[in-house]
């Protein structure tokens, strides 16, 4: 069946992690406290307190738990929707600010033009929220990329390692799921996509992780690849 529909991570597959750990993280952290405190009473960021104080038990009007919480989210890397919400948030001023810009690998920009010529309509499955992501592709290196995309989804589809969340973007997306191709640096999240019944490839950035790609191609039930450029979609 003919890939009609290429859906891709980001974090150590169209990018660099270190932009996300060295950059992305540090500021939030840097930031969190002052931006709570200055939003708080905000429709979203109130919205999504209340959802943190459900979570966890933290009294809406403990500001300061609030915010202690999140800083430890943010230090352990934990993939809670209210966190990554928040995150976007933070982030976009410092975007705006032209403080930094996205990393994206130079063989991806190419890749997504000729797939997306190829009439494959092209998604994007991260945990950042989806306020992230977009923010990512809008001041990427290579410019404003979120035209190439018809659409994104973050983890209130689901946590990326469970199988019905790529069932549910299948579905979202009208099409089977073996006509829509997953890639990812992460085995956990190509098993959960292949047992959708996607089909998937494995992104594995020598840059970005000390896996050997020949050894790992030699055991994977997933095909391995080292660029967006070895990716052959049907």
């Amino acid at each position: 069946m003919k890939i009609a529909a290429i859906v891709t991570d980001i974090e150590g597959t169209t990018s660099g992690i270190g932009f996300v750990h060295d950059v992305l993280f540090p500021y939030a952290l840097k930031h969190v406290a002052g931006f709570v405190r200055e939003h708080q009473e905000e429709r979203d960021v109130m919205r999504v307190l209340l959802r943190i104080s459900e979570k966890t038990g933290i009294p809406l009007h403990d500001i300061e738990g609030m915010i202690r919480q999140l800083q430890q989210w943010i230090r352990d890397d934990e993939k809670i929707t209210e966190l990554k919400t928040l995150q976007g948030m933070i982030w976009e001023k410092g975007y705006k600010q032209g403080l930094f810009q996205a990393h994206i690998y130079d063989d991806v920009p190419e890749q997504l033009q000729r797939w997306q010529q190829e009439e494959r309509n092209l998604y994007v499955f991260s945990s950042g929220s989806v306020k992230a992501q977009q923010l990512f592709f809008r001041y990427s290196i290579f410019g404003d990329m979120r035209l190439l995309f018809s659409g994104y989804y973050d983890t209130t589809i689901g946590p990326k390692r469970e199988a019905n969340s790529y069932r549910k973007i299948a579905e979202a997306i009208a099409l089977k799921p073996q006509s829509i191709l997953f890639l990812s640096d992460s085995r956990e999240e190509l098993d959960a996509a292949a047992e959708a019944g996607l089909r998937t490839t494995w992104v594995i950035r020598p840059q970005d992780t000390s896996l050997d790609p020949e050894r790992v191609r030699l055991k994977s039930p997933h095909p391995v690849v080292t660029s967006f450029e070895q990716i052959h979609p049907d």
